[in-house]
């Protein structure tokens, strides 16, 4: 309103000395030479009046400017201190208002399992990320701060939040448009805390399901990872029509800021060792790690995570060709890059042994933003000397500076810095369960479904109305097992008591026939399975939870008591056995006592997933996303090699149908000069 006002003063002066320059011309000289002095007086009175107002005008804080011209205009009015807080992130346990308001700081984050409090509510989330907002834009410029999670697989740090499929499950749908669905509801759920930024999706290739992290792979074929970017529109939104390529997007307060990571080649390390190193040739690093990059960039990613790893025995967080030189300049990346939790002090061996050294390595590469995440002081420090004796140029920080500025802008965070209470609701939503639920039965994959493997005496599905049926297993009612890492705490949980979910054992208890018994023993030896007489038994087995370098394994072998479970139970009764683990692993040995074979991967909180099919409301269509080797002496194998010998390759998965589509089925075929099919049909809706 100042600004229009001035406006008409500016106007109304101007019609004012017209009309002086007229009366000059028609001969009334007197007047005027008595009116100039105050036509001056007022000129100065205007000069100053306009300049008090306009210095009230600051451009940056114009949401109808131009990003670029926001960007510059506040770039030019920070200091060098100001610009590097900008450029540093840290974890909450170490953010306070102080801190925030004195060191301009860019970024908070929650490392894993870092929450408020113990089953903290998305209010307690709201409250505490706006106290740690509001004292940023107590900061001289009031430049908001950004805060960033781990979601993963759902929002997956936060207490009753909808859990999904880790990336392994969802690359065995093959369904790009669920997995975009799967995007749009993680984001609600993290808006709902009060959180604009995920460090997600991960988009390795895992070419070693040695590799710890290998089920945050969604395959170790990079089409069926590029097709999964498809994600990324959905945590942020679609780009606009006429969008430069590799310009960030982040479709309002709905959505959030997505990080394609790990840049690039952590899925192809010697021996799938975590962190380690990537020893190929360009070609193969260009053409196998690289695609789903160029991927997310088209699609707008607004930042991307440098890989821990090396590539050919150079740390990717001091690789400036290919950082700077190809992910920035090849790909035209223009959003920012942000270095892995205390990726920095990783650059030398051990770490932090020269700090400085690393700091300036790793900002000369290209890195923008550093996940410090707790000595943020040292950093600071270390940088500022670095600018003033030029070793790092000032160029450099202030591209860094630009592109997370350019981010905070594109995702209007000066102008809606504060979270509100309005999405609550969301976290843990029925639809988003449901929806976790559909992703649920897409992910599972059928790898043998009868004695022989044959589908002429199929097991599944499984009749709901038997006299009594036997589930076993350490996996069957266990949430945490079920959900795997990166789920309420970093190496995830046991138990049924830190997340709200459906175990597998409560599935199977909600579905089959009340009349149908059902017995429960984690570990029961082969005298009480072969007194019960059982129908069928339901055996629940795979890995415990694990992420990163504690899940790094040379052997690959299913967790105790599994093979004993699998032994005392499928010897003695028809068995179903569904695996729950985040890779393929060693199951050749018990194969042949197994009636039915089900790779389920870490489903996450949603058990009826499990049961839809198994019983036949839903039939199997889940393909391997990546090789199921027979012995770990066989890897790396990838599909294409010249030693491909797999137990079951990539793609394998055998389909079923509904009892639904069954039946219409047999129906439509006709069942006159059918008799075998009616009974088959007839059996199958009287067993249900």
């Amino acid at each position: 309103m100042a600004r229009t006002n001035d406006k008409h003063r500016v106007i109304s002066l101007f019609c004012w000395f017209i009309r002086v320059k007229e009366e000059l011309g028609s001969g009334r000289v007197r007047m005027v030479w008595v009116s100039l002095p105050v036509v001056g007086m007022l000129l100065v009175w205007w000069w100053v009046g306009f300049s008090a107002v306009n210095a009230d005008y600051i451009k940056y804080k114009d949401a109808n400017q131009p990003v670029a011209s926001r960007v510059g205009d506040l770039l030019s009015r920070m200091t060098l201190e100001e610009k590097i807080g900008q450029m540093v992130q840290i974890d909450r346990s170490v953010a306070n208002v102080d801190t925030m308001r004195t060191h301009s700081i860019g970024s908070v984050l929650s490392g894993g399992g870092s929450a408020p409090l113990p089953e903290a509510s998305a209010e307690d989330w709201v409250n505490m990320i706006n106290e740690f907002q509001k004292g940023a834009l107590a900061s001289r410029l009031g430049i908001p701060m950004i805060y960033g999670i781990d979601a993963v697989h759902g929002h997956n740090n936060v207490y009753n939040a909808t859990i999904f499929p880790h990336n392994v499950g969802l690359g065995a749908t093959r369904d790009p448009e669920l997995v975009r669905r799967i995007g749009s509801a993680t984001a609600l759920e993290a808006r709902a805390t009060g959180i604009p930024y995920v460090f997600a999706p991960c988009i390795a290739v895992c070419r070693d399901p040695r590799w710890g992290r290998c089920y945050e792979s969604y395959s170790e074929d990079h089409k069926i990872v590029q097709e999964m970017t498809e994600i990324i529109p959905g945590l942020q939104g679609d780009i606009p029509a006429n969008s430069r390529k590799g310009v960030p997007y982040v479709g309002g307060n709905k959505k959030v800021a997505a990080c394609a990571k790990h840049f690039v080649g952590d899925g192809g390390t010697t021996r799938g060792i975590n962190e380690n190193n990537t020893v190929v040739d360009r070609h193969e690093l260009l053409s196998i790690h690289m695609p789903a990059y160029s991927d997310s960039i088209i699609k707008g990613v607004a930042t991307v995570m440098i890989s821990y790893s090396s590539w050919n025995g150079e740390k990717m967080h001091a690789n400036r060709d290919l950082v700077t030189g190809f992910l920035k300049g090849t790909l035209k990346f223009k959003g920012f890059v942000i270095s892995d939790w205390e990726g920095v002090d990783r650059i030398t061996s051990p770490p932090h042994a020269n700090y400085s050294y690393s700091v300036q390595a790793s900002i000369l590469a290209g890195l923008d933003m550093i996940m410090i995440p707790f000595k943020y002081i040292e950093f600071i420090d270390d940088l500022i000397s670095l600018v003033k004796n030029n070793v790092v140029p000032m160029d450099r920080i202030d591209d860094a500076v630009g592109r997370i500025l350019l981010v905070k802008f594109t995702m209007g965070l000066f102008e809606n810095p504060l979270a509100d209470l309005s999405l609550v609701n969301e976290l843990g939503s029925q639809a988003h369960r449901d929806l976790a639920r559909e992703a649920v039965r897409k992910s599972l994959v059928l790898l043998k479904n009868g004695k022989n493997g044959t589908n002429p005496n199929p097991v599944i599905p499984l009749p709901k109305k038997v006299s009594k049926i036997l589930v076993a297993g350490s996996h069957a009612d266990n949430l945490g097992y079920q959900c795997g890492g990166w789920t309420m705490e970093w190496q995830g949980f046991s138990g049924n008591n830190y997340t709200r979910g459906t175990t597998i054992l409560s599935a199977i208890k909600s579905t089959v026939d009340s009349s149908t018994e059902i017995i429960y023993r984690e570990n029961p030896d082969g005298n009480f399975v072969k007194s019960n007489n059982f129908a069928y038994a339901i055996v629940v087995v795979g890995e415990h939870p694990y992420a990163e370098t504690s899940g790094d394994s040379m052997n690959l072998t299913m967790a105790e008591p599994g093979p004993s479970v699998i032994s005392n139970v499928c010897e003695s009764v028809k068995c179903i056995v569904i695996i729950i683990s985040g890779r393929p692993i060693v199951i050749e040995p018990y194969i042949s006592s197994i009636d039915a074979l089900v790779a389920a991967w870490l489903p996450g909180t949603e058990g009826q997933g499990i049961t839809d099919v198994l019983f036949g409301d839903h039939g199997f269509s889940g393909k391997l996303p990546r090789t199921w080797f027979r012995t770990v002496d066989q890897l790396p194998m990838n599909f294409g090699d010249t030693h491909y010998d797999p137990l079951f390759p990539l793609g394998f998965g055998i389909e079923t149908e509904s009892i639904k589509e069954l039946v219409t089925r047999s129906t439509s075929d006709g069942v006159v000069g059918r008799p075998c099919i009616l009974v088959l049909v007839l059996a199958l809706i009287l067993s249900l």
